[in-house]
């Protein structure tokens, strides 16, 4: 990214600049601001809606679009381009900002390409997502070729697949008609999913169309070095495995470091000189403390084998085994909505 002079802004000035990332709801210290080597205006307006990360070195990376994110864009498009070609549209994510993500389109057809940002190992950066649609009485949104299934259904996850409902209906009002009937499909669809978990969770056939926030995290080692600089300087460290993990930390442990390592738990339980806390959804954290927690269980992932039976003593067992790769380590798993499934540590 190129860089630009910045001038050393007063503290009225200071209060202007966005503090606060809308994605992971992380405070942003004014420290990070002041090292960052970009125009202020295009660090505000990248933070604002969710596009960018800084760093604590002063370093930018960019997000990337979720698969929900870039189906909504596509099937936005083709409903608009039912009445004129369009090469770009605005979407809102989960997370609650706009962004804009550009398209192809030739008379209810459009196609994007997903964006990874800066992220090196998203194995779906880089595909094309298409929608078809044609004007009907109202709205409905068919899985095509390349999107996986599961025990019979297709595999769009609930918060994108609402994502995609308004967006289509943002289109249907834009150009004045009653419905739309739209196709959403990936054409590598079935050959990128070999190289995914989807066949480990039951999802054959083709990829997922996910996206809690509407957004794929920056990841290079660039960041991890970051992160490890961190880690090692925190008193009292918080360590999640994702966004919800990040979300729920911050109101649990609003006076810790928190910090998002994702499945690399150990390394950053490595780094770490101070207190240190894991706190996340349960499925990465216990397939860390237990490879083996599903092996003859019948459940494809361990939010199932939780859904089922909370109680289950696999669990109570593997934070147990926790403790003896991690010793002293409080473990602290979250459902999706905040509850507090176990708080484990050892006395």
């Amino acid at each position: 990214m190129a860089t630009y002079s910045k001038k050393r802004l007063n503290t009225a000035e200071r209060c202007e600049i966005p503090m606060r990332d809308p994605v992971n709801n992380f405070e942003i210290p004014w420290e990070w601001i002041e090292r960052a080597n970009v125009a202020e205006d295009e660090l505000k307006a990248g933070i604002a809606i969710g596009k960018l990360v800084l760093l604590s070195d002063g370093s930018i990376l960019r997000r990337g679009f979720t698969t929900g994110t870039t189906a909504a864009a596509v099937a936005k498009a083709a409903v608009l381009s039912l009445k004129e070609p369009v090469c770009e549209v605005a979407i809102r994510t989960p997370a609650g900002t706009v962004v804009t993500l550009g398209v192809s389109t030739s008379r209810g057809r459009a196609s994007a390409i997903k964006d990874a940002g800066d992220h090196g190992f998203d194995i779906t950066g880089g595909i094309t997502i298409v929608a078809e649609a044609r004007e009907a009485d109202g709205i409905s949104i068919t899985a095509g070729r390349g999107i996986g299934v599961k025990r019979g259904i297709p595999a769009i996850n609930p918060v994108p697949m609402k994502q995609i409902q308004a967006a289509i209906e943002e289109a249907v009002r834009e150009i004045d008609i009653s419905g739309a009937e739209v196709t959403i499909s990936v054409p590598r669809g079935e050959e990128i999913a070999v190289h995914t978990l989807n066949s480990r969770v039951g999802v054959f056939g083709g990829i997922s169309i996910l996206g809690t926030t509407g957004f794929v995290e920056p990841w290079n080692d660039h960041l991890l070095e970051t992160k490890q600089e961190l880690i090692q300087h925190a008193e009292r460290v918080v360590l999640t495995t994702g966004r919800i993990g990040m979300r729920y930390a911050n109101m649990l442990f609003s006076d810790c470091t928190i910090v998002m390592v994702g499945n690399r738990i150990s390394e950053g339980v490595g780094y770490a000189d101070g207190e240190v806390i894991i706190c996340g959804l349960p499925g990465l954290i216990l397939k860390w403390a237990d490879p083996d927690i599903l092996a003859d269980t019948g459940f494809f992932t361990v939010q199932e084998l939780i859904d089922h039976d909370p109680y289950d003593a696999r669990i109570d067992s593997a934070l147990t085994n926790a403790e003896r790769i991690a010793p002293g380590v409080r473990i602290v798993l979250v459902n999706r909505d905040g509850s507090i499934i176990r708080d484990y540590m050892r006395r």
